[in-house]
């Protein structure tokens, strides 16, 4: 792209090792940050295993403590599939502590981890297939934007392969390693990731035994003030399986926070919440996918737009930047903000308030847009795509 607008670049170089090293340094200094702001507030950290032991005392490393409250944020942990040879796989925990790169990297999973670990390895220059069972990408958002998320990964040199998934690993004598997937077809890789799911991080903590209901998967089951069947015993984030984002969490315990202690009963917000997958290109949305949005509301209004960067027409990259407004026709209000290319989730973060606060198309129009850029697409739209 550099060499369209003029640039002579030289051949670029990377090393695997000073990446895990400053990736190391980072983690580091960013747990010392939450460790100093956790002990300045008065907390007390005790590094051992808690166990539950009843609604009001937990067990850690042989001693007992008691509270008139207890919460249980222990989050969730990958799920590799019973099959012969998954101990030569890999998950997420392991992906960035390997010991060199691979040559040849298969990824299982159609989610926001498989794509974004997909999008990592090929953009280091690895051969990359990014397999997956089902027919599209990324279940549970607008249908459309996993159709054109695989077009775009395709496009830039990702190997896709639908209907599939390993049923068998095996050691090759060369060290390889040989999937046999489903559909009876094989492929060697030299390192096997699995992103198929998470399971919530619940089992041996004594939970079930305290009196606390548990899903069949593990969930922590809470209601909407993350209280569980036990009044004492709350909890937050992956381990009740809602919605498994970082910041949901962080909210979660602040709404918490002030049920407990702040003298206001608060529920859980789940509406609307603006998500990223930061995967090459990027994705980004909030609020309903049409399919939701059509459940809900019936009629809509949909408008969208497909185009390539104005920064890419002196260069020959393809990459399309697609926009997607989901709006329900009684009301005019925009339910559903959709967007794949670059600085999709920076962009989605600021509509995301419009639509938190309930804008309607008519205050999107009404809206100037900043030209030139890509995000004043998402006020110039003007032709329904469909109703």
């Amino acid at each position: 792209m550099a060499a369209a607008y003029g640039w002579s670049v030289g051949e670029p170089r990377f090393d695997w090792q000073t990446l895990l090293a400053n990736k190391d340094r980072e983690i580091a200094r960013l747990n010392g940050v939450y460790e100093r702001v956790l002990v300045n507030a008065g907390v007390q950290i005790f590094r051992d295993r808690a166990v539950i032991k009843d609604r009001n005392s937990v067990l850690v490393g042989g001693k007992r403590f008691t509270a008139k409250h207890i919460l249980v944020a222990t989050g969730s942990w990958p799920q590799v599939p019973q099959i012969p040879g998954r101990e030569l796989a890999v998950t997420s925990n392991e992906a960035f502590g390997l010991e060199r790169l691979p040559r040849r990297a298969l990824v299982v999973g159609g989610g926001y981890i498989a794509l974004e670990f997909a999008s990592i390895f090929h953009g280091l220059g690895v051969e990359t297939t990014l397999s997956y069972r089902g027919t599209r990408l990324l279940r549970g958002f607008d249908a459309e934007l996993g159709t054109r998320m695989a077009e775009e990964m395709r496009e830039k040199g990702v190997r896709i392969h639908f209907g599939a998934e390993p049923v068998a690993l095996a050691k090759r004598a060369d060290g390889a390693i040989e999937v046999t997937f489903g559909d009876g077809s094989r492929q060697q890789a030299d390192l096997v990731m699995f992103a198929t799911g998470r399971r919530p991080n619940s089992a041996g903590m004594g939970l079930e035994a305290a009196g606390v209901k548990l899903g069949s998967d593990g969930t922590v089951l809470v209601d909407r003030f993350s209280r569980s069947s036990v009044e004492s015993i709350h909890a937050i984030g992956d381990v009740t399986n809602r919605i498994n984002l970082t910041p949901v969490a962080t909210a979660e315990a602040m709404w918490l926070a002030r049920t407990l202690f702040g003298g206001a009963a608060t529920p859980v917000d789940h509406e609307n919440v603006p998500t990223a997958v930061f995967a090459n290109p990027n994705l980004a949305t909030v609020g309903l996918s049409e399919e939701r949005a059509r459940e809900r509301f019936g009629d809509l209004d949909v408008y969208k737009s497909s185009f390539r960067g104005l920064k890419l027409t002196l260069t020959e990259k393809k990459e399309r930047t697609f926009m997607k407004l989901v709006v329900e026709r009684a009301g005019q209000r925009v339910v559903g903000a959709h967007m794949i290319g670059p600085e999709a989730g920076e962009i989605i973060q600021g509509v995301a308030i419009a639509v938190k606060l309930g804008a309607t198309k008519a205050q999107f129009d009404a809206t100037i847009g900043i030209h030139p850029t890509a995000a004043e697409e998402f006020v110039t739209l003007r032709e329904k795509a469909g109703g």
